[in-house]
């Protein structure tokens, strides 16, 4: 039964289901920039689909079931943020550390942004909708950006440029004049600029090139190679490590901390090629005394011409599962096969 042809939903619980299911992908997408957490954002998912079924009688057909699951999804995720903190990156809490600086405790308080994985996406290059759930709409700079936003200005940047939505839509599900929908979206794109998101934040990084540079990373990294790892650094290149504050920014700084803190001997870390936020990544597993190797970081890799531009490593194990890799593997990975399979 087609909702939209009818303008009514299914009554049956799995007949719902059935019409609903197909969105969660680009719903999940949705929810993660406007939280910045992918936990979170499988939450707010959730919701979405309990009040559309508790709401379905109010569906007129008048707009596709997207859009309405949209409107939904919007309302739900503003509701959230209302009482909850901005999800930042060490980046957004201050100025880079001096080039010796110790690395800082770690701080749980801190709601942290989080990496999405790109299997949570399943975008199909053959549907128009994937626009809605494209790899470049929820890449971590631009992801990290919007948090800055005021919620409703996040939430008018997403439907007008990511989605799509004309401004008197958009004024509609807001409650918001059209002047004052495009004010917003005026001052949101201006907070993007000075946050410095550009193009090259949000370009596809799937070209050979780039994934030379990805492959001599795991090399470098795997085999403690700090030399061969910071001829592959930006002059720029940014390093952050959540959920310590402490980061780092410049080729030099960021090298000799990889060389005096975390780079040992050959052997001691073993990467296994990932994808999140449309990007390359690696879950960095690190031997233990017991000679296995354990779950460390989700490490996400940006990629700016010839060169290593940000490395975010995600220092918690707990995002493991979310990326479906297991806490410990017994073995160096064959990181560099995995990126080119």
């Amino acid at each position: 039964m087609s909702a939209t042809a009818t303008g009514s939903l299914p009554r049956d619980g799995e007949d719902f289901a059935r019409l609903a299911d197909p969105y969660r992908p680009e719903l999940l997408a949705h929810c993660y920039r406007m939280v910045g957490s992918v936990h979170d954002a499988e939450d707010l998912v959730q919701e979405t689909l309990v009040r559309a079924w508790r709401a379905r009688d109010g569906f007129e057909g008048r707009a596709s079931m997207r859009t309405w699951l949209y409107r939904i999804c919007t309302n739900v995720c503003l509701r959230a943020l209302e009482n909850r903190a901005r999800r930042p990156l060490p980046s957004g809490l201050g100025a880079p550390d001096a080039l010796d600086a110790p690395l800082a405790a770690a701080r749980p308080e801190v709601p942290w942004l989080e990496p999405l994985p790109d299997t949570a996406l399943r975008a199909d290059p053959g549907d128009p909708a994937s626009i809605v759930i494209s790899r470049q709409s929820v890449r971590l700079a631009l992801v990290a950006a919007l948090q800055h936003l005021p919620p409703r200005q996040r939430a008018v940047l997403i439907l007008r440029d990511v989605l799509g939505w004309p401004a008197a839509e958009v004024a509609g599900l807001l409650q918001m004049s059209v002047i004052a929908v495009n004010s917003a979206l005026r001052r949101a794109r201006d907070g993007l600029r000075q946050a410095g998101v550009g193009e090259d934040d949000v370009r596809e990084p799937a070209d050979a090139g780039t994934r030379a540079i990805v492959d001599q990373y795991a090399s470098a990294f795997e085999n403690a190679d700090v030399a061969a790892l910071t001829r592959l650094l930006a002059a720029d290149a940014v390093l952050e490590m959540p959920p310590t504050p402490t980061w780092f920014a410049g080729r030099e700084a960021v090298a000799r901390f990889f060389g005096t803190r975390v780079l040992g001997a050959p052997g001691d870390f073993a990467l296994t090629a990932t994808g999140a936020n449309g990007q390359p990544a690696f879950a960095a597993y690190r031997r233990g005394g017991d000679g296995g190797y354990h779950a460390h970081a989700i490490v996400v890799l940006e990629v700016r011409g010839a060169a290593l531009a940000r490395i975010v490593s995600f220092l918690d194990p707990g995002l493991f599962p979310v990326f479906g890799l297991p806490p410990m593997t017994p073995g160096r990975q064959a990181s560099t096969t995995a990126l080119k399979s």
